[in-house]
């Protein structure tokens, strides 16, 4: 299956399960706000700086996690932890949404 970074303009093939965070991170997609980069938990779903918009394929990602919906409460519905996503099929993601 393939996550497709919108802003980046790349695809990358992952297996069924992928961590979005770790596989964004090793093709080279910075998912980090200035902020982010100083400040993150290194994924381990902490802190909620690796925040992405997820453009298509919602439903082929794991559930939210408690600590998602905690962080994501006043965010829209289609945003999500890097750190904290499962890839279970296509997916679009937007990094760094405003």
């Amino acid at each position: 299956m393939t996550i497709t970074f919108v802003k980046e303009q790349k695809d990358v093939v992952v297996a069924q399960g992928s961590n979005l965070r770790q596989k964004a991170l090793e093709n080279g997609i910075d998912l980090y706000t200035f902020k982010g980069k100083l400040m993150n938990c290194g994924g381990y779903g902490q802190c909620g700086t690796c925040l992405v918009e997820i453009t298509a394929g919602m439903d082929n990602l794991s559930p939210k996690t408690a600590f998602e919906e905690k962080v994501l409460r006043k965010k829209p519905e289609n945003y999500r932890l890097a750190c904290q996503t499962m890839v279970n099929g296509p997916v679009s993601v937007n990094t760094k949404p405003k």
